[in-house]
């Protein structure tokens, strides 16, 4: 009986994004609301819990597997900058390349690497 229904399970989720970081950190945002909006009179959080735990049940179901990919690696870059305290990011004037330096040069003219423009920033 197990079997069959595991197998049903299968394929239906055959095709589908299923769960990835991004689902994760929103089903814990959701159960954080959830506790916050029982343990204070701030009800509305019980409603704002719904939010991202709808969205992600929305990406895991998704057909759209390159689209939930997408979402995932800009989560991951983002959460990887404040992971890294020792570098700066900054976007080339020119062709928008991201270029990281160390933090705490003070003013340093930075070479593009793609393009060859100069620009001088504070670290």
């Amino acid at each position: 009986m197990f079997q069959k229904l595991g197998e049903k399970f299968r394929r239906f989720m055959y095709g589908r994004y299923g769960s990835d970081k991004l689902n994760i950190f929103l089903l814990i945002v959701g159960v954080v609301l959830c506790l916050l909006s029982s343990f204070s009179r701030l009800y509305f959080l019980g409603i704002l819990a719904y939010v991202p735990l709808v969205l992600a049940i929305f990406r895991m179901y998704s057909r759209n597997i390159y689209k939930r990919q997408r979402e995932n690696q800009r989560f991951l870059q983002l959460f990887a900058r404040f992971r890294d305290r020792q570098y700066r990011y900054f976007s080339c004037p020119r062709c928008r390349q991201r270029v990281r330096v160390p933090r705490g040069k003070g003013k340093i003219i930075i070479r593009c690497p793609s393009c060859g423009e100069r620009f001088q920033k504070k670290t």
